[in-house]
C-alpha cells in the first residue's frame, strides 16, 4: 500500500536515472526546430478556432496573478504540497499592498469570469493561459512552465451528469485528433511507419473500474497498462476514495465534482462527474496525459469534498462564498496542456522541443546524448 500511497501525485519519475532509462536510445525527431516551431503554432491555429466551435466558447484574456486573499488559485491537489509563488506587492510606500500569487492554473477564475462575462446557459470562454508550478519534478512531460487552453462553460442543474461529460470530451478529442491530422497535411514528415496513428476513438472507462481491473497495481501502472490496451482512453471519478482506500488522484476539492454518485454502464453505483484524457504516446513508450477536466462542484457538493479533505476553513474565502451563495453559475471545464498536446502530436521526446522553459543540467545532459535537441 506504500507504494500506491507515493503514487497519488506527480509524474511517477522521481529521480534522473530512472529518466535516463525510460527516454528513447534511437530518437531522431521528425521535424527541424524551425518546422516544429511552425508546426506548434498550426496546431495552436487549429485547437483554438476549433475548440471554440465545437464547445461554443470565446477566447478572453486570463490572468497571470491573482490576489492571495481571493481564493482563486489552484492548488492542484488536496495535500497542500504544491504551493504557489507568492510575492508582496508594496504599492502606495505599503499604504494600499496587496499579497500575490503567480497562478498554478486559472481553473476558479474561470468560473468567476463566466458571471463576469455575462455568459448564458450553453456559453462559455477559452483562455490561453500560462502559469508557473514550482514544485513539480522536471522530467519529459513535466515543466515548471506551464501553458493550457483553459475553457469553461455554463450549464444547468440537469446537465450535471455522465452524459454531458462524456459528449464534451468526445468534442473535445474530435478537435485533439483532427489537429494531429491538420498537421500531417501541413507536414507530410509527422506522418510515418515509425509511430501508429493516432487513435480516433476514445475509451471511457471509470477509475473504480480500472482498480478492479488491476487491483494490484499503483496508479500509473493501471494507467500504464490500460493504454496498452486502449490507445486513448478517459478515465471518470478522479479524486473519489476508492475501494483500496485510495483515490485513483489526488484531486484538488473546489472545483471538479468527485462526490457525486453516478451508475456505470453495467448498472453500478460510482462517483465522480471528472477526469482526465489519457494517451499512450509511442515515442516514449509511456502514458501521457492531455487534460484534466470536469463538472464543477455546487455549493453541497463543495462542502462535502471539503470535509472529507479537512479544508472547510476555505468556505471563509470569497470564491468559495460565491459558490455557496449561487452568485456563479454552475459550469464544466477543464485544461488542455498545450505544450503536452504539441509533444504528442508532433512525436517529439521532451517537451522542451516544443516549449521553452528552465532545465538542470542534468536532465540536458541526458537530452544531448540521446539526440533531443531541447530549446533554451
Amino acid at each position: 500500500m506504500s507504494e500506491k500511497k507515493a503514487d497519488l501525485a506527480g509524474p511517477g519519475i522521481g529521480n534522473y536515472d530512472d529518466l535516463e532509462k525510460i527516454l528513447p536510445n534511437d530518437y531522431n525527431a521528425l521535424l527541424s526546430p524551425m518546422d516544429t516551431q511552425k508546426a506548434v503554432y498550426a496546431i495552436k491555429l487549429y485547437i483554438e478556432e476549433n475548440l471554440c466551435k465545437e464547445l461554443n466558447l470565446q477566447m478572453i484574456q486570463v490572468p497571470l496573478i491573482v490576489d492571495k486573499n481571493s481564493g482563486m488559485n489552484d492548488y492542484l491537489d488536496r495535500d497542500g504540497s504544491r504551493t504557489p509563488i507568492e510575492f508582496h506587492i508594496s504599492n502606495d510606500y505599503n499604504k494600499h499592498p496587496i499579497d500575490a500569487q503567480v497562478v498554478q492554473a486559472a481553473t476558479k477564475w474561470k468560473r468567476f469570469a463566466l458571471k463576469q462575462l455575462g455568459c448564458k446557459t450553453g456559453e462559455g470562454i477559452c483562455t490561453d493561459m500560462k502559469a508557473v508550478r514550482k514544485d513539480y519534478f522536471l522530467d519529459h512531460d513535466h515543466s515548471c512552465y506551464v501553458d493550457q487552453w483553459d475553457w469553461e462553460r455554463v450549464i444547468t442543474a440537469k446537465d450535471r451528469n455522465l452524459t454531458l461529460l462524456k459528449d464534451v470530451v468526445r468534442k473535445i478529442w474530435k478537435v485533439i485528433y483532427n489537429a494531429g491530422k491538420h498537421a500531417q497535411e501541413l507536414f507530410p514528415a509527422l506522418k510515418t511507419s515509425k509511430y501508429p496513428d493516432f487513435p480516433e476513438e476514445l475509451t471511457f472507462i471509470h477509475a473504480e473500474e480500472l482498480l478492479e481491473k488491476y487491483p494490484d497495481l499503483p496508479r500509473k501502472q493501471r494507467e500504464t497498462e490500460i493504454l496498452r490496451e486502449y490507445p486513448a482512453v478517459f478515465i471518470i471519478g478522479i479524486g473519489w476514495i476508492l475501494k483500496d482506500g485510495y483515490p485513483h488522484e489526488m484531486r484538488a476539492a473546489d472545483y471538479d465534482d468527485w462526490v457525486t454518485e453516478t451508475t456505470s454502464d453495467d448498472g453500478r453505483p460510482m462517483h465522480g462527474l471528472n477526469g482526465d484524457i489519457l494517451v499512450w504516446n509511442p515515442v516514449t513508450k509511456r502514458r501521457h496525459e492531455l487534460t484534466s477536466m470536469g463538472i464543477r462542484v455546487t455549493k453541497e457538493t463543495l462542502k462535502q469534498q471539503l470535509e472529507i479533505t479537512g479544508q472547510l476553513d476555505f468556505l471563509k474565502l470569497p470564491y468559495h462564498k460565491m459558490i455557496q451563495n449561487d452568485e456563479i453559475p454552475l459550469s464544466i471545464g477543464g485544461g488542455i496542456g498545450q505544450a503536452r498536446t504539441f509533444m504528442y502530436l508532433l512525436r517529439t521526446a521532451h517537451l522542451g522541443e516544443v516549449t521553452v522553459s528552465v532545465w538542470p543540467r542534468i536532465l540536458k545532459d541526458i537530452c544531448r546524448k540521446k539526440n533531443i535537441h531541447i530549446l533554451d
